[in-house]
């Protein structure tokens, strides 16, 4: 996978990409991630790349042309399966949507800022538009980096064992449960029995119980599909 991140400060993210599982990812040659500073795409000779909005309103957007020159470059070295621009009125960023993303070969992500971009650049350039939540952040770099972490852990190699992120949570729509290592008794806090078995099956319903109950308990918004009386098959 390749990964074009378009930002006003790339200083802010290489600091994330050269840590952790996105760093071995690179390493092993999975995912080549390249950051473009829109400042040598300026038109003038201050290095600016925003402009007052037209009609008057506070604050200031992120021009047409240095944005499309930076795209349109790009576009030319290469086919990109999407273009991403970090918006708060995007769709939500979530774990299928990170699924699906991995399966891609370039991806290029534009990093917001100001009072966003200029909207000729959403209408004619970015093929999807992504939020990590509902609040403001002081640019899109934040964004990109949540999203560029979920998507390259999922690539098969980045992580050492591939099932952990198959069980990870809302891969099935859940959040995870309790999990306990050793010792297995401290201070009076014991394990649950179950776990100390040995009989996989009924740990795999443990497992999957406590995850809906936790899921119910905590996020009730993700459980409304799943019935009283659901567990594994």
């Amino acid at each position: 996978m390749r990964l074009d991140i378009l930002t006003l400060f790339p200083n802010m993210m290489t600091m994330f990409f050269e840590e952790s599982i996105i760093k071995r990812a690179q390493k092993k040659g999975l995912v080549e991630v390249v950051f473009h500073d829109l400042h040598d795409y300026s038109l003038t000779k201050y290095g600016s790349i925003d402009d007052y909005p037209y009609g008057g309103a506070a604050g200031m957007v992120m021009a047409v042309e240095p944005v499309a020159n930076c795209i349109e470059g790009l576009q030319k070295e290469r086919r990109y399966d999407e273009v991403i621009y970090t918006a708060p009125d995007g769709e939500m960023f979530s774990q299928p949507m990170a699924n699906e993303l991995s399966l891609k070969e370039n991806l290029m992500i534009l990093c917001g800022h100001y009072k966003g971009v200029d909207e000729r650049i959403r209408e004619h350039f970015i093929t999807r538009e992504i939020s990590i939540g509902d609040y403001v952040l002081t640019g899109g770099e934040l964004a990109a980096a949540v999203m560029a972490d979920a998507v390259v852990r999922l690539l098969p190699g980045a992580i050492g064992d591939e099932q952990s992120a198959l069980a990870d949570s809302f891969q099935d729509g859940l959040v995870a449960p309790p999990e306990y290592t050793r010792p297995p008794e401290f201070r009076g806090w014991r394990v649950p029995d179950v776990l100390l078995s040995g009989n996989h099956a009924k740990i795999e319903q443990w497992r999957y119980d406590q995850a809906v109950e936790r899921t119910r308990q905590r996020r009730p918004d993700l459980i409304k599909n799943i019935s009283k009386d659901s567990h594994r098959k």
